[in-house]
């Protein structure tokens, strides 16, 4: 082949309409009411986090908090669109997307049955590189910094997203080739997941938090596993997104901001995007699970067709499930402040994850002004496969 016919074959990503919107504040949706206990309840459910602060009412009462509230992950259950809108910014014709990482700063305050919370979003940056998945690949980032009811910054998270064109993705079929086969779980097998799920449920069930001065360098949390995940769990997360109940956000837009890119179409292949005019109508055809991006998450010959070999779960939740461990671990007491996951492969159907933390540094002196003790988190399948890594730093008193 002469080189001409070769650089006429070669894969090219559209950027055009990305490029010129680096550092400009994005719109998106806004949940509309205030949240609920029930909301946070199902948040828990949904993320197999049985901590009783954030579910049981009695135990709650007793607690210092005097009441429910919410898990530090919660804030993107009542964000819109897992978290990820300013960070898929601008069309890209006959994409796809998945996450790739998370990064969130903890500024103190708790949500609280009641709260209602507004973000304000900006899309970071953006780099274009060659992967052997997908060919030309974006990876992007965007800031959403979530505020309470009374303009107070509860939390800020940095979210990357790997944009790819899914025409490509499903061609090279690599991802299929990385995930291995659904396993077959032995009755024995399952029951010892179910004990390690047990186990770590009652290792602080009271809420007890560490001091500073009890954890050293090389202290090793308990292991944690979910699973085997399935289409019922993996539905069961989605449907705890406050945002794809239907009617339960409006789009809004920054102010004096040249197309803000509040729900335009980020480029979606052919049975992945929404029916936006229909939806006024029939709230379905927006829905997300029915129609609409998120669908080969429970979908399988939908999931083969932007390359994911079996239907997958979802980047916010592995984010959520590192804030959730660690702050078990931490108890009532204790505070996830930062924390940085990069994600590796996700959670498939059939798979088990397992998770596993260390403490790799301590700073009696933080600029948070309170000790933090920082962990190594890794999440891994039952063949040893990262899903995640992490850095997380918390707070302990002293």
């Amino acid at each position: 082949m002469s080189q001409a016919a070769a650089a006429s074959d070669k894969v090219t990503m559209d950027i055009s309409d990305v490029e010129w919107r680096v550092g400009q504040e994005v719109g998106g949706g806004q949940i509309i009411e205030p949240c609920t206990a029930m909301d946070i309840r199902r948040w828990a459910m949904a993320m197999d986090y049985a901590n009783p602060i954030h579910w049981d009412d009695e135990f709650a009462k007793t607690s210092r908090y005097g009441g429910i509230i919410a898990p530090q992950s919660f804030a993107v259950a009542i964000d819109y669109g897992h978290g990820c809108q300013p960070a898929c910014v601008g069309h890209i014709p006959g994409s796809h997307l998945i996450f790739g990482g998370e990064e969130w700063w903890h500024y103190g305050p708790r949500i609280r049955p009641g709260d209602h919370t507004t973000q304000k979003r900006v899309f970071r940056d953006f780099k274009v590189t060659e992967t052997k998945f997908a060919g030309p690949t974006m990876f992007s980032r965007g800031d959403t910094t979530h505020f309470n009811q009374h303009g107070v910054p509860i939390c800020k998270a940095r979210s990357t997203t790997i944009r790819y064109l899914a025409a490509e993705a499903e061609k090279r079929g690599s991802l299929a080739g990385s995930a291995g086969r659904a396993p077959t779980w032995t009755p024995d097998a399952l029951a010892k997941v179910d004990k390690q799920r047990q186990d770590w449920i009652m290792s602080n069930r009271e809420g007890r938090t560490p001091r500073f001065n009890e954890v050293p360098i090389g202290y090793r949390l308990p292991l944690r596993v979910i699973g085997p995940h399935s289409l019922v769990s993996f539905a069961t997360e989605y449907r705890a997104f406050a945002f794809n109940v239907w009617g339960a956000f409006k789009w809004v837009a920054p102010a004096g901001v040249k197309d803000p890119w509040v729900n335009q179409d980020p480029g979606w292949v052919p049975g992945f995007g929404f029916d936006e005019e229909g939806a006024k109508i029939d709230p379905r055809k927006r829905d997300g699970l029915y129609l609409g991006p998120s669908r080969g998450h429970v979908d399988v010959p939908r999931a083969n067709k932007i390359g994911m070999p079996r239907a997958y779960g979802y980047g916010a939740t592995m984010a959520a499930w590192v804030s959730d461990y660690v702050a078990y671990w931490a108890g009532l007491d204790g505070l996830v402040r930062y924390f940085n996951a990069n994600f590796r492969g996700p959670a498939y159907e059939g798979d088990v994850t397992y998770f596993e933390a260390e403490v790799v540094d301590r700073k009696e002196e933080s600029s948070w002004g309170e000790p933090l003790v920082s962990l190594a988190v890794k999440l891994s399948n039952q063949d040893g496969g990262i899903l995640v890594t992490a850095k997380v730093d918390v707070e302990l008193p002293r």
